[in-house]
């Protein structure tokens, strides 16, 4: 199959550039800035902005099946002039549309767990605006929706550590929202399952790790694969969110009122889906192990 990812060099498409080659597809990369050295030699490299419909349907035209990949992360808040709603919404609106006119008819695409049009994050809503224009689109479709990615790469262990520190640290709540985190080459393969997988269109997956943990045993996993310890004092929640709306101003604080709101819903599936893509959770890799073979 002619098989198009969209950020197709960040940090989940690489890997599943890799895996979809490694399956004998044809495989393109797009991405805003062309990066030749994230994926195999194979692989086809191009630039592209899905929210400029010019500049992807050249790529677009003649492809088997797209995943649509690119988004914002859920942990700091945007800057620039695109935000979640041009990133996620206009864009999965301007891969539908391109898809629509060259009569693509397969559309992988990556959601968020708890993705919802009336969601208390403006990540979460976009989300789950681009969820629905999917499921009103012309193509046949995959929605996934996974817990937190982890992997080499990711954003997962710099924000922790923006957020704390070792020894001794304050976690809104005392760190006790619960994440069922996957590690990104544990997800890839699911993925491509469902690129070459007719079974699979028109489900929606909830995609989850073997284990659920906290933000505050992540924090003392992280902190333990340095060698350190830490110990973490609970902060009140009410007042982590009066303190982030005075410090709204200060534009280099990365973590906002978004994130402050994320941290109060929990991050786990209701059922885990893994097993409709060919998986158990005795093959997931725990983020202990990971950390410590890191």
């Amino acid at each position: 199959m002619e098989v198009l990812v969209t950020g197709g060099t960040g940090f989940v498409g690489q890997h599943l550039c890799e895996v979809l080659h490694d399956r004998g597809h044809d495989v393109t990369a797009m991405s805003r800035d062309q990066d030749d050295n994230a994926v195999p030699d194979e692989v086809n490299t191009v630039e592209g902005d899905v929210t400029d419909r010019d500049s992807i349907d050249e790529t677009v035209e003649g492809q088997d099946a797209v995943v649509h990949l690119v988004a914002l992360s859920p942990l700091y808040e945007p800057t620039g002039e695109k935000g979640h709603q041009e990133i996620h919404v206009g864009g999965t609106e301007t891969i539908i549309a391109s898809m629509e006119n060259y009569q693509v008819d397969h559309l992988v695409h990556m959601s968020a767990l708890g993705a919802d049009p009336t969601g208390p994050t403006a990540y979460i809503r976009a989300k789950g605006q681009a969820e629905r224009a999917v499921q009103e689109s012309g193509p046949d479709w995959v929605i996934f929706r996974p817990s937190i990615i982890f992997g080499d790469g990711d954003e997962l262990r710099p924000f922790t550590k923006k957020l704390t520190t070792p020894y001794i640290t304050g976690l809104p709540g005392g760190g006790d929202t619960p994440f069922q985190l996957i590690w990104v080459r544990d997800i890839a393969p699911m993925l491509a399952e469902a690129v070459s997988d007719n079974e699979h269109l028109g489900e929606r997956y909830e995609i989850g790790g073997p284990e659920v943990l906290t933000l505050a045993d992540v924090t003392k996993l992280i902190y333990r694969a340095e060698g350190k310890s830490v110990r973490i004092i609970p902060i009140p929640m009410p007042l982590v969110g009066l303190g982030l709306s005075i410090a709204a101003v200060i534009t280099f604080i990365p973590f906002g009122t978004d994130q402050y709101r994320a941290l109060k819903f929990d991050n786990t599936v209701s059922e885990n889906d893994i097993d409709a893509l060919d998986t158990e959770t005795d093959d997931l890799l725990t983020l202990d192990i990971y950390l410590d073979a890191d």
